[in-house]
């Protein structure tokens, strides 16, 4: 299996130079690792400090490891924080994160790159984030007698971990000092491989993260201004099958204001929900043109990045997106701490937090654009069923807060930083 581990990581970079003429996200992929450990041995080369280094995938993962990060930080200021992503949806937004001192891409696996990596950075503690898992530097860290964590992790027994032909991720596994997992399940399936007395079933950290966003919410007097008096649906990182699902019942319910937050906002993208949506307006239109009069439009399309958590503030009803494709779900939380009902497709089975919400009854899932229509009409009418799902949906999030307070209170015992 080492093999075709090496094969991919080989094809990786080709695959992304081929289609980078056309793909936003490879090009950036690209162009950000372009002298990568020149500028990293240009970053560290005065650094006197000792570093903790945290690494996500993606955006989401960020929101994961991020109030773990931002305690850590507050806990034990002597410390430099090096961040680094996989992915450019993560790294772009986040290059100017103030809690890090540091932000790059992380350098493709290899034993080249990671032994350099290291060799640079030379981290006192690592932090990786829900399922990144590169052979290279996981090998490397544990060779150096690192202290390596893995936080708000998540297994399902159909990966290859827990397969006959999974003894490279198993290795890999091997390499961690310590499983911070979101529920008992994951737990058990570390438990029938070996890992029993590095375990601990913490919960998801996205739940304090979700918390914090919103009680640090801020109004938005444009959005607020767009919406008045009306009852509001939330769609937040739609993709073309959930619009395609929305549309119809957002051309027929005028009376209703929409607010639409497509997951990308490439103008392409941008021009579908334009097409889709027979009222709409875009939120650069709306800041662009304050004076103007958008009393006949009812759906707002916000083509930017960053606002979408602050948006759930202002639903009746939110919709989450990504569960018509098969990547399932997005963040169902970020929505459910307003304490709104949540409704979404039918992909959700890989997510525990959706998962869970649904059996908690603040949750609920739909096949098709017919039943997305009949569930929105009963939680618009029913009053009953519309608080009582609603209230169900805060009391989930609640109850599951937590996680970053086990994960920091184990680094303090464990003296894996000190002061």
């Amino acid at each position: 299996m080492k093999i075709f581990y090496n094969i991919f990581i080989a094809v990786y970079p080709f695959i992304a130079k081929i289609i980078s003429t056309k793909n936003t996200k490879a090009k950036l992929w690209l162009t950000g690792r372009k002298n990568i450990f020149t500028k990293l041995k240009e970053a560290f080369a005065n650094n006197k400090s000792e570093v903790i280094w945290m690494h996500c995938s993606s955006l989401g993962e960020f929101e994961q490891g991020r109030p773990v990060l931002e305690k850590i930080k507050q806990t034990y200021p002597s410390y430099t924080i090096l961040l680094t992503f996989f992915s450019p949806s993560g790294y772009e937004i986040q290059k100017n994160y103030a809690y890090a001192n540091w932000v790059y891409y992380l350098p493709l696996d290899s034993a080249k790159n990671a032994t350099q990596f290291l060799d640079i950075v030379q981290p006192k503690l690592t932090l990786f984030i829900k399922y990144e898992f590169w052979y290279y530097y996981l090998t490397e860290i544990k060779k150096r007698n690192i202290p390596l964590l893995l936080l708000s992790a998540s297994f399902r027994k159909n990966q290859p971990f827990f397969k006959w032909y999974g003894k490279i991720y198993r290795e890999m596994l091997q390499c961690f000092s310590y499983f911070f997992v979101q529920d008992n399940n994951c737990a058990d399936l570390l438990h029938k491989i070996g890992f029993t007395k590095n375990v601990s079933i913490a919960g998801d950290t996205r739940f304090d993260r979700v918390i914090e966003i919103a009680n640090s919410f801020e109004s938005i007097e444009i959005i607020e201004k767009f919406i008045g008096t009306d009852k509001v649906i939330v769609a937040g990182s739609t993709w073309t099958d959930d619009d395609e699902a929305l549309d119809h019942y957002a051309n027929t319910n005028t009376h209703i204001k929409f607010i639409i937050a497509p997951h990308q906002i490439e103008t392409e993208r941008i021009n579908e929900c334009l097409k889709l949506y027979k009222n709409a307006v875009l939120f650069s239109v709306l800041v662009n043109e304050p004076n103007s009069n958008f009393t006949e439009k009812n759906v707002l399309i916000i083509d930017n990045i960053g606002m979408l958590s602050k948006l759930y503030k202002y639903a009746t009803i939110c919709f989450v997106g990504g569960a018509f494709g098969d990547d399932g779900v997005h963040n169902v939380l970020e929505a459910a701490v307003y304490k709104k009902p949540v409704v979404f497709g039918p992909e959700f089975e890989k997510y525990i937090e959706a998962k869970e919400l649904v059996e908690n009854n603040g949750g609920i899932s739909i096949e098709n654009a017919l039943e997305l229509e009949q569930v929105f009409n009963k939680l618009l009418t029913d009053n009953l069923f519309y608080e009582t799902t609603a209230i169900n949906a805060e009391n989930y999030v609640q109850n599951n807060s937590g996680a970053t307070k086990i994960i920091v209170d184990f680094i303090y015992a464990k003296r894996l930083l000190t002061n």
